[in-house]
């Protein structure tokens, strides 16, 4: 038997055994899609904002308020040498909190000429999801909340609504932050 043929068989032996053990593994049809999105907490509800909406997570900035603004803008911070809007999304939303600042996180949106941060209560990190988990529509969401609601997630750990970010910000009375009267 020449060397090319000891070679072939040894690749054909070892195609074999490959095939053996492939059958072992799980076919396509068992692969679960994932979506993926950044936890939150507001008023003691738990939401998820979708990752390409957050650009990062931070603590809460020192910042200097701005006269004659609405009191959820809390004010402008220098966030490496970028002037960022600091918003209470909880305050926006007209709802309370009792965490002290410090302990709260930002949520910070930069598209385009926008870079702001939202105060949140908590950050949950991030979390993943079934895409056929996926429901549609704002059932369960209460009224303030609601046009920022693009559907929800529902797993083992209970209810998550996913929170658009970007909606948010087209919401003309998000961006009009000037306190009038």
């Amino acid at each position: 038997m020449s060397a090319a043929s000891a070679a072939y068989i040894k690749l054909a032996e070892y195609y074999v055994r490959c095939r053996e053990k492939a059958a072992e593994l799980p076919s396509k049809e068992d692969l679960v899609s994932y979506w993926s999105g950044i936890g939150f907490m507001l008023d003691g509800v738990r939401y998820v904002a979708p990752l390409d909406e957050v650009s990062e997570i931070l603590k809460v900035p020192p910042y200097t308020r701005v006269p004659g603004v609405l009191s959820w803008m809390k004010g402008v911070a220098n966030v490496r040498g970028r002037l960022m809007t600091v918003m209470d999304l909880t305050g926006f939303l007209n709802k309370a909190t009792t965490l002290q600042e410090r302990r709260r996180r930002l949520l910070v949106i930069d598209e385009g000429e926008l870079y702001t941060g939202l105060a949140v209560d908590d950050v949950l990190g991030m979390q993943h999801f079934p895409v056929d988990g996926f429901s549609a529509g704002t059932a369960e969401a209460d009224e303030a909340v609601a046009p920022y609601i693009r559907g929800s997630y529902t797993r083992d750990d209970g209810h998550w609504a996913v929170f658009s970010l970007f909606q948010l910000a087209d919401d003309p009375r998000f961006l009009q932050v000037a306190r009038t009267g």
